[in-house]
């Protein structure tokens, strides 16, 4: 994600639209050509996220106040008459039908093989209400949101909704957001066998300590991590969760605080063994080294606290309460990554696995670079945890 927001230059509000709906590319799109309201970097990408686009394409086509669109670097096309627009309509439905028929302009449209889930409508979509959780008389309720499968309003994909009506508003009022069944059954548990398939053939090394001053890491946090791109054979799966991660932070920006989010760490994926290993209260960003937005995916089926342990414990600062959330399975969860956000996890007593992705905010992370270079930080020390 990092360099996809032109760092300098003004905000366009069009351009920052044109992205591929399923990477983020933002270089040589094409613009689906039933709709042309969304871009993709390529005929494949645009087939893959087709379960999850359709429902805007085909809403976005018959509503006539949309305006029309251009392909990005072309001019705007002159209105065509009814009759005209009607024929385009028949002829874009009928491509859309055929499985990604080329159109004008360079532009495809697709019912394409979807992304894996099985599912009719993309998991993760949003809902009329929110649902509360406390585990624990002591514990704050963590607002919570379940993905089913109501239709969008307004022509926002599911992601434009999650991210604008419930996230955004969420972690300003809350600093911690929770979102249910994020990719879906089918999807998660790909996910779930490629770390399962990491974690039995990769070296993975211990977790490591911001400033890595003694020998008794072991005794702060029990984990075992290995760092992932998304372009290693075996993990197309995480990389679309990783791409999936992206897209929401990327309609949440500018909406998150005062952060201008502009990139994120590679992909930290650990495993508690499940022997009483845990992680001691810490803050993910104490120093400010550009981390904003912690977000992570628990990836634990049938997961139960109360004999598993493993809770993710947050002491939300200036708060008498703190908030305890379950580590389960298609689980996603954001909050602020500094000091307002204390946090723990307790002892696990099954195998625990969980994918974290911090993002940054450009100001903050651009004063990190600079104190790092002219030697104001300990240059032995890891920006993880």
């Amino acid at each position: 994600m990092e360099g996809r927001s032109g760092e300098g230059a003004e905000a366009d509000p069009e351009h920052d639209r044109q992205y591929c709906e399923l990477c983020g590319k933002m270089e040589n799109l094409m613009r689906c050509g039933r709709c042309r309201s969304s871009f993709y970097c390529s005929k494949d990408h645009q087939k893959q996220d087709w379960k999850k686009h359709k429902q805007v394409c085909r809403q976005a086509e018959s509503n006539p106040r949309l305006p029309p669109h251009t392909h990005p670097g072309q001019p705007c096309r002159k209105e065509q008459d009814p009759q005209q627009n009607q024929q385009h309509s028949q002829r874009a439905a009928a491509a859309g039908d055929s499985a990604g028929d080329s159109t004008e302009d360079g532009a495809w449209d697709g019912e394409g093989t979807g992304d894996g889930t099985g599912s009719e409508n993309p998991p993760g979509s949003a809902q009329a209400h929110v649902d509360t959780e406390s585990t624990g008389s002591e514990s704050g309720c963590v607002p919570q949101h379940t993905g089913n499968n109501v239709p969008n309003r307004h022509a926002l994909s599911p992601h434009q909704k999650l991210a604008t009506e419930y996230i955004g508003p969420c972690m300003n009022k809350h600093g911690i957001c929770v979102v249910n069944n994020f990719l879906g059954d089918e999807l998660g548990l790909g996910v779930l066998e490629e770390v399962r398939a990491l974690y039995s053939s990769r070296e993975f090394t211990d977790g490591q300590l911001v400033s890595q001053r003694s020998d008794s890491t072991k005794d702060i946090r029990g984990d075992k991590i290995t760092w992932i791109e998304g372009k290693e054979p075996g993990c197309e799966k995480i990389a679309v969760l990783m791409s999936r991660m992206d897209d929401i932070v990327r309609h949440c920006n500018g909406k998150l605080g005062n952060y201008r989010i502009n990139g994120r760490t590679k992909a930290m994926v650990a495993c508690y063994p499940g022997n009483g290993a845990g992680y001691v209260r810490h803050v993910d960003n104490p120093n400010g080294d550009g981390r904003c937005v912690t977000c992570i995916y628990y990836l634990n089926r049938d997961w139960n606290a109360k004999e598993h342990g493993g809770i993710l414990r947050i002491f939300p600062d200036g708060k008498a309460q703190f908030a305890d959330i379950e580590p389960l399975f298609d689980r996603l969860v954001f909050f602020w990554s500094d000091r307002r956000n204390p946090h723990e996890v307790q002892p696990s007593y099954s195998t625990r696995y969980a994918i974290t992705v911090w993002y940054f905010d450009a100001d903050e992370r651009a004063r990190a670079k600079e104190k790092y270079l002219t030697g104001g930080v300990d240059k032995g020390g890891k920006p993880v945890d």
